[in-house]
């Protein structure tokens, strides 16, 4: 990783993180309350399990550096994500044109599972 990427990562640079995963939440949040598209968008009958899984790990590792690496804040980062995905789901349940589902939220784990392995990675040693 390149100076300015492990830059990015220092302390003053964690309310940026969080900024950026507060916008993130939004958008997944709109992705996941709109109405459901009529049109299959992809042949394999299980693609939005990806889609679930690429949310969840983008705001895994956003959330991950925006706090400081300790194992309680990778518990927390797993826990409040796990809950946010629950909230989707449970709400999609009350939509017309969506429906929760506990596979879904099995992909928003796999997701943030994979994110703070990747975060783990990406983070320079201490």
């Amino acid at each position: 990783m390149t100076i300015t990427a492990h830059a990015l990562l220092k302390a003053r640079h964690r309310r940026h993180w969080r900024l950026l995963l507060a916008l993130l939440l939004g958008v997944v949040s709109w992705f996941a309350f709109k109405p459901a598209l009529q049109v299959p968008m992809m042949e394999w009958p299980h693609a939005d399990k990806l889609q679930h899984i690429a949310a969840f790990t983008t705001l895994s590792v956003v959330a991950s550096f925006g706090w400081a690496p300790h194992a309680r804040s990778a518990r927390h980062v797993a826990l409040g994500l796990m809950a946010y995905g629950l909230f989707i789901e449970a709400v999609q349940t009350q939509l017309p044109s969506r429906s929760g589902s506990l596979a879904d939220w099995a992909a928003d784990a796999v997701g943030i599972a994979l994110g703070l392995w990747l975060s783990q990675r990406i983070r320079p040693p201490a």
